[in-house]
């Protein structure tokens, strides 16, 4: 019996010893956050850097890696809009659009609506500021015939998209040109309802493009798998697919190619709408992107606006309600017009000429060129690289900035508003997390700050590339995130 008790205190001790049942010590954070990071499955490349408001780096995976940001791209625009343009919580005098009328050799006055890079302009029937209506008014009270309608853009070089952006985008509202006469967000809207089985769908838009209707209604129960296309440079809008009976009314919005036209085409509407005779048409008014020096920004160029006597000029609300709109809505256009407004401050209003105090802020929040390079506002152009380091530098630097705090009241809030209204609905950083999100085909991205447990404000900029299909990159990102908040 003694003996039998010696045996098995002998093996208890063994086991006690043994490799395999000794504590193990728990891992580092830094592996935890990889090892949550590689749940996302194989092929994607990830890059995360964590610091607190010493700059220690808590995290710091790929660190100095060069990541396409996809629209953090716009926190690095609005904070150089927060660093150059004055006066942002006052009414937008700057920016707003006016009408005027030109002599013409015709007899009767060209209308001229001048776009001034104000992003709000709108024609929608129920608006109630910043209305192309009111300038409808102006001229119909002043005149009651004239020649040709034209939508004026100078402000601004006709550059309407951004080097590096995907071509298929072009015709989506989150590709749509870019021009110094905004009007709508330069999209067109397209309602579709289900008509009688085997039946075209009936189809409501403006009759700015035409439409080829392919599509057909299929019979209740049945998919509705709408589609719409219209390539580049053609008018025509082709629609296919199939809308249910009894499926609710589907609406989908196109983006515009010549904003200018539009806004001229929209504004001979509304003043034929109220008894003006217009003679001739609607017609755009663009400025090529040449050289500063060169004669074409001379010869036959239209005087400055300031030279040039306005019939009427809106005033749009504050420009910062519409950074806070851009930031939170991850509004591609709204960011483009800005890098431009940024760019007349001190040159031509060209996408270059913005970029310059952009690369001119990262200098002094002592970011790398080889952590930072931009090709566009928004972050659509796939030319845009970020090394997580230099977003987390950048942030860094914004929080001491006099504008600072106003700058982070624009980013969207974790499970609160914005385009992270569905991520942090609950957990650690439910309301505690405040950045700005990134997506493109293959690309996810968030940067911005958290609250951590401890009540610690941290830094961070997380970035997935090349993301294999089926990869849960996102689930992995937020997760990552939350673990190390918890442990900080």
């Amino acid at each position: 019996m003694r003996r039998g008790t010696c045996i098995f205190a002998a093996g208890t001790l063994s086991l006690a010893l043994s490799p395999g049942a000794a504590a193990q010590p728990p891992l580092p954070l830094q592996a935890r956050v990889e090892a949550v990071l590689a749940e996302a499955g194989p092929g994607t490349r990830f890059g995360l850097v964590v610091a607190g408001e010493d700059g220690r780096e808590l995290i710091a995976i790929a660190p100095e890696g060069r990541f396409v940001p996809a629209s953090v791209t716009k926190m690095f625009t609005i904070a150089a809009a927060f660093a150059t343009l004055p006066a942002l919580d006052v009414p937008d005098r700057a920016g707003g659009a006016a009408v005027r009328l030109d002599p013409n050799a015709a007899g009767l006055p060209d209308v001229v609506l001048e776009g001034r890079g104000d992003a709000r302009l709108s024609s929608a029937a129920d608006c109630r500021e910043d209305c192309l209506a009111t300038l409808a008014d102006a001229v119909a009270a002043k005149a009651r015939a004239v020649r040709d309608v034209v939508g004026d853009d100078t402000a601004f070089p006709d550059q309407r998209w951004s080097p590096g952006m995907s071509w298929n985008n072009l015709q989506t509202e989150s590709g749509t040109a870019v021009s110094a006469l905004t009007l709508d967000d330069n999209a067109l809207a397209l309602v579709v309802t289900a008509a009688a089985p085997g039946q075209p769908p009936l189809v409501a838009m403006p009759a700015y493009y035409a439409l080829r209707n392919e599509a057909a209604t299929v019979a209740a129960g049945g998919a509705s798998m709408l589609d719409v296309e219209r390539l580049p440079g053609s008018r025509i809008v082709r629609l296919t697919g199939t809308i249910a009976v009894g499926a609710a009314p589907e609406r989908l919005r196109l983006g515009i190619e010549d904003p200018a036209d539009f806004a001229a085409w929209r504004l001979k509407a509304l003043l034929e709408a109220r008894g003006v005779r217009v003679a001739g048409q609607a017609v755009a008014r663009h400025r090529p992107l040449v050289p500063a020096d060169d004669p074409a920004n001379r010869k036959g160029a239209p005087a400055p606006a300031a030279q040039r006597p306005s019939l009427a000029q809106l005033t749009p609300p504050p420009l910062l309600q519409d950074l806070v709109l851009t930031e939170k809505e991850s509004q591609n256009l709204h960011a483009e017009l800005l890098l431009r407004r940024i760019g007349r401050q001190s040159g031509r209003g060209s996408i270059a000429d913005g970029l310059l105090p952009l690369r001119a802020m990262l200098e002094r929040a002592g970011v790398p060129r080889a952590q930072a390079s931009f090709a566009d506002g928004s972050g659509m152009s796939t030319y845009n690289r970020i090394a997580p380091r230099g977003a987390v530098a950048f942030l860094r630097w914004v929080a001491r900035q006099p504008w600072g705090a106003a700058w982070r009241e624009t980013l969207p809030v974790g499970g609160v508003d914005g385009t992270l209204v569905h991520r942090f609905k609950s957990g650690p950083l439910q309301g505690r997390v405040f950045a700005k999100t990134g997506t493109l085909n293959q690309v996810s991205a968030l940067a911005g700050y958290m609250v951590a447990k401890s009540g610690r404000m941290l830094a961070f900029a997380a970035f997935a590339n090349d993301i294999a299909e089926g990869a849960a990159a996102v689930p992995a990102i937020d997760a990552a995130l939350e673990l190390v908040a918890s442990e900080n």
